[in-house]
C-alpha cells in the first residue's frame, strides 16, 4: 500500500519540477521548455499525471523512485504512527531532489512543506525528543553555513540540511550523524571523477542530502 501511495504521488512530480525548475526570482515555466506549447491556466496547468508535456519521455523514474523510497521507509519504520507523516514528507523531498538536479535550486517554500509535513507530527508524537532535534538542526546550520561561506555549498543546501538534521533528530543521534556523513560519500566520488575528467561542473548536492537522510533512518534502531 505504502509503495503505491509512493508511486502514485511520485506521477504527479515531473510537470511540477518542470514548472518549479527556474533560476532565482524567476516565475514558474509557464510552458513546455521542448516545445513550447503553454500549459492550461489554473489547477490543470500544475496536476497532471504522468511527464511533464505530451511531447516528454517516460516517467518511469520518478515513480519507481516514490515507490522505493515509500518501501524503505514502511521497512525501516513499520506500523507506527510516525508512518504517514514520513511518507507525506517525502513528497516535497522527492520534488525537490527532481528540480535540484535541474537547475542546482532548492526552492524554500518546498523545504519549508518538506519542515512541517515531518516535524509537527513527530513533535507530536515524541516530544521527549524535541530538545535533541534542536541541537542537531543548529548544530548542523552553524557547520553548513561556514561551508556556505567558504565557497563549498549553496544557502538552499543548508537550509534543506538543516531541516533534514531536524527530522533525523527525533530518530536519534545515529541517524543525524549517517544523514550529515553519507551525502559527502554519495557527491565525493562524482566530484573526484569530473576533476580527474577535467569536467568541472557544479553537483547538485540536494539529491545527496535527501539520500543520506533516507539512509540515516533505514540504519535507525528500534
Amino acid at each position: 500500500m505504502a509503495a503505491a501511495f509512493g508511486a502514485a504521488s511520485a506521477a504527479f512530480l515531473p510537470r511540477l519540477a518542470h514548472r518549479l525548475a527556474v533560476g532565482f526570482a524567476e516565475p514558474a515555466r509557464p510552458g513546455c521548455a521542448d516545445c513550447a506549447r503553454p500549459f492550461p491556466e489554473g489547477f490543470a496547468g500544475w496536476v497532471r499525471a504522468g511527464a511533464a508535456c505530451s511531447c516528454s519521455g517516460g516517467y518511469a523514474v520518478p515513480v519507481l523512485g516514490g515507490a522505493a523510497v515509500a518501501t524503505i521507509l514502511t521497512t525501516t519504520v513499520g506500523a507506527s504512527p510516525e508512518l504517514p507523516g514520513y511518507l507525506l514528507a517525502a513528497v516535497p523531498g522527492l520534488l525537490l531532489a527532481m528540480i535540484d538536479r535541474r537547475c542546482l535550486r532548492l526552492p524554500d517554500p518546498l523545504v519549508g512543506a518538506l519542515a512541517v509535513l515531518a516535524t509537527v507530527p513527530l513533535a507530536i508524537l515524541r516530544p521527549e525528543r524535541i530538545g535533541v532535534a534542536v541541537v542537531a538542526a543548529v548544530a548542523v546550520l552553524t557547520t553548513y553555513t561556514i561551508l556556505a561561506f567558504l565557497g563549498g555549498l549553496g544557502l538552499g543546501d543548508v537550509k534543506l540540511a538543516a531541516v533534514l538534521a531536524l527530522i533525523l533528530g527525533f530518530a536519534g543521534w545515529p541517524a543525524v550523524v549517517v544523514g550529515v556523513l553519507a551525502p559527502h560519500l554519495i557527491n565525493g566520488p562524482i566530484a573526484v571523477f569530473l576533476l580527474i575528467s577535467g569536467r568541472r561542473r557544479p553537483i547538485a548536492f540536494g539529491p545527496a542530502l535527501l539520500a543520506g537522510a533516507l539512509a540515516g533512518l533505514a540504519l535507525q534502531q528500534p
